[in-house]
């Protein structure tokens, strides 16, 4: 029970560093979670805590690499790749062989294995804790891309190292031949194991989509099991690096890509969901409870009367100067070394590029695995006796922690500011991918009883996405308008063609009732007067019988077929009135006084005037009521948008108009198909608005979350998000003003 007591507080911990944050944007969310788990267990209300190594490794550190290298940008990833690898497995190993070295000449009581354990542990970085900096600063696409690869793959590197002085320490003995061996063994049989599982779990998911077997549920439960499964599998039993293994399965797996559909979306959004809140609750888990156990490391250490409290706040100083110069230095090696993507030669020693440097090495804070794995020394090497100065080794990794977050949190901002005046052209785009994500969203929202209501909000989100666009660049009004022309082109050959067949309807339904008129008139004259017909046999009469009821019938039929000739001679009307308001509204449009188009327009309405003139001289008729010629153009009208959404889905994906513009003029039809229709009833339209309303404030709350989405994964700053907000939240105070 006080276990589980224990998970709900550090959970609770977390859910409220999460509000905090949000009150003190300048102080970053891992320095609140340890703020809150120091005070926690500064409270006696807690009991002791000893956590299991092992579990520790599995419970956090398996899924938060999954999930790491399953949504790390690929294509940036690949452009960095070589800068990338050099600092997580160069510069992971100088640190760990340096800071040993170091530390054990400054310190002897320190064994070097357990002071090199120490340095590979300090090797990863934590690029959770970066994303999520009070003031984060505004990170160059290239120094994004190699910070996020570093601390991927240094992970691996990180824990490989750790795992082999560790045991150095524990055994007393080590051997370089056989580790190198048992290295290469893990790396390599983590890495193939990996991608084996990563072409297994594709292969599994993609067929039982195929087979209809997927469902939102058992998605999730399995995309959850997979990284344990992977590591426990990998690391004791096949003794391989489970954290490669999950590492390369991560980057492999894209079976959440390959699927298109409604119900695949819908687990898509549901994942994603899923999977920001178990990452949030882990990495905050970790720094609570690395707060949490800072006190008993510090009071341990603190009252040990064989070490000097000045010689660990003086170690923790030289450990965070051994890092930072060297990581530094390393980086800008990189960085000179590295040809330029514009001129293709090596770069020259600037300022800037200092400065790139500088704001790389602060940007690179220990974090999540570097607790992680100083949480998993053993208590007892294998002799029994006490893992030599376990508490010391945790104390100075959880002060490089602290130190290295707060060098972070507040040196970024001074070396790369987060400027007040973004490209305009970057702010656009992301403001953009807000949009599109909020439709997305919407999207998935509807049903039957909002269609009407949602489609509305999606048209306005469209026109938001075509101004921005506009003011890049990326959209031009022309692009709009030849999508409209195209429309207006194909509601005018549906509409002659449609016309077409009802005149030959016409016609043979004249002629029908020509015939029928005529055998009418000869039916009496076969039959004498009453008066005057001779006295007649009962067949005689039966017969005259049979002839008046047959003449009955052929009345009967020639009143249906002249109900049915009215409604076509209504349709035609309308017909002919809606055509003529296409071909003028083609004729009168701005065509950069293009001579060939008005000529072609004006042939083609030329050419419906005069077959409707030679049509009505063909067939002179009583005028038809005004009604029923309106209540034949609207369903005219029904079928034609019909047509047209058909053929404007058929053309999304095909790359002659922009997506937005052809969403846009879908959902326009839509709501004219529904009127023409009669779905859209007058009684009904406060419960519209009401609907519209809704689905406005839904847009809302969709499109900040999307923007804090974007906060979390470090596309865009902080700055940039709340300039976002505040356009949101003047939106909503306008549609609170309109209500």
């Amino acid at each position: 029970m006080e276990t589980f007591i224990l998970i709900l507080c550090i959970l609770a911990a977390v859910l409220v560093s999460s509000f905090i944050s949000r009150f003190i944007p300048r102080i970053s969310t891992p320095l609140v979670q340890i703020s809150l788990g120091a005070v926690m267990a500064l409270l006696p209300i807690f009991p002791r805590m000893r956590l299991d190594p092992e579990l520790f490794m599995v419970l956090f550190i398996a899924p938060l690499l999954y999930y790491e290298a399953h949504t790390i940008n690929k294509v940036e990833l690949l452009k960095g790749l070589r800068s990338s690898l050099s600092l997580a497995i160069g510069l992971a190993a100088l640190t760990m062989i340096m800071v040993g070295v170091i530390l054990h000449a400054a310190w002897p009581m320190f064994p070097l294995a357990a002071a090199m354990a120490l340095g590979a542990a300090l090797g990863p970085t934590d690029a959770v804790a970066v994303s999520s900096l009070g003031e984060s600063a505004d990170l160059t696409p290239d120094e994004h891309s190699i910070l996020a690869g570093e601390s991927l793959f240094n992970d691996a590197t990180g824990v490989i190292g750790f795992q082999f002085a560790i045991l150095a320490t524990v055994t007393g003995s080590f051997s370089l031949p056989r580790a190198l061996g048992e290295f290469l063994l893990e790396f390599v049989g983590g890495i193939g194991f990996g991608l084996i599982m990563g072409f297994v779990v594709n292969w599994l998911f993609e067929s039982a989509r195929r087979l209809g077997w997927e469902t939102t549920t058992t998605r999730i439960l399995l995309e959850l099991f997979l990284p344990f499964l992977i590591y426990m599998v990998g690391q004791n039993i096949l003794h391989v690096s489970g954290v490669l293994a999950v590492v390369s399965t991560g980057l492999l797996v894209r079976f959440d890509h390959t699927g298109v559909g409604p119900n695949t979306s819908k687990a898509n959004i549901v994942s994603s969901s899923v999977w920001k809140v178990l990452s949030f609750s882990l990495n905050g888990a970790v720094f609570v409870l690395l707060g949490m156990l800072l006190p008993a490391a510090m009071g341990t250490s603190w009252r040990d009367r064989r070490v000097s409290n000045w010689m660990l706040v003086a170690t923790i100083t030289l450990v965070c100067l051994t890092v930072i110069v060297l990581r530094f230095l390393w980086t800008a090696s990189v960085l000179i070394f590295t040809k330029d993507h514009e001129t293709g030669s090596r770069r020259r020693i600037t300022s800037k590029l200092l400065r790139s440097a500088a704001v790389m090495t602060f940007g690179g804070p220990k974090g999540t695995i570097t607790l992680s794995l100083a949480l998993t020394i053993p208590y007892m090497t294998d002799d029994g006796s006490a893992f030599p100065m376990r508490s010391e080794l945790i104390f100075v990794a959880a002060g490089v922690i602290i130190v290295t977050l707060v060098l972070a949190n507040f040196a970024l901002p001074l070396l790369a500011p987060s400027q007040s005046n973004e490209v305009p052209a970057q702010q656009v785009e992301k403001s953009i991918k807000v949009l599109r994500g909020t439709v997305r969203e919407l999207s998935s929202r509807i049903t039957d009883e909002n269609r009407l209501a949602i489609q509305q909000v999606i048209k306005q989100y469209n026109h938001r996405i075509a101004k921005l666009k506009s003011r890049i660049g990326q959209y031009s009004p022309k692009d709009f308008q030849d999508l409209q022309v195209q429309t207006m082109e194909w509601e005018q050959d549906y509409m002659e063609e449609r016309l077409s067949r009802i005149e030959e309807a016409q016609d043979q339904l004249e002629e029908r009732l020509k015939n029928e008129n005529t055998s009418i008139e000869q039916a009496p004259a076969s039959t004498q007067p009453a008066a005057e017909a001779e006295p007649s046999t009962e067949a005689e009469t039966v017969a005259d019988r049979d002839a008046d009821a047959q003449l009955i019938d052929r009345r009967s039929d020639r009143g249906d077929d002249q109900e049915e000739l009215l409604n076509l001679r209504s349709q035609e009307q309308a017909a002919r009135r809606i055509l003529s308001t296409i071909s003028g509204s083609l004729f009168h449009l701005d065509r950069g006084g293009e001579l060939r188009w008005r000529a072609y327009t004006a042939r083609r309405r030329l050419r419906g005037l005069l077959h409707s003139q030679f049509h009505r001289l063909k067939h002179l008729t009583q005028p038809i009521d005004k009604d029923r010629v309106f209540v034949a153009g609207r369903h005219l009208q029904a079928e034609m948008n019909h047509f047209l959404i058909e053929k404007l889905y058929s053309e999304l994906g095909k790359g002659r108009f922009k997506t937005e513009d052809l969403l846009n003029t879908i959902i326009n039809h839509q709501m004219i198909e529904s009127s023409a229709e009669g779905k859209t009833e007058y009684a009904g339209m406060p419960a519209v608005r009401d609907q519209v309303e809704e689905a406005k404030r839904e847009g809302y709350a969709i499109e900040l979350g999307q923007i804090q989405d974007m906060v979390e994964s470090g596309e865009i700053s902080r700055t940039t998000a709340r300039k976002m907000r505040r356009n949101v939240y003047v939106m909503q105070v306008d549609a609170d003003s309109a209500l």
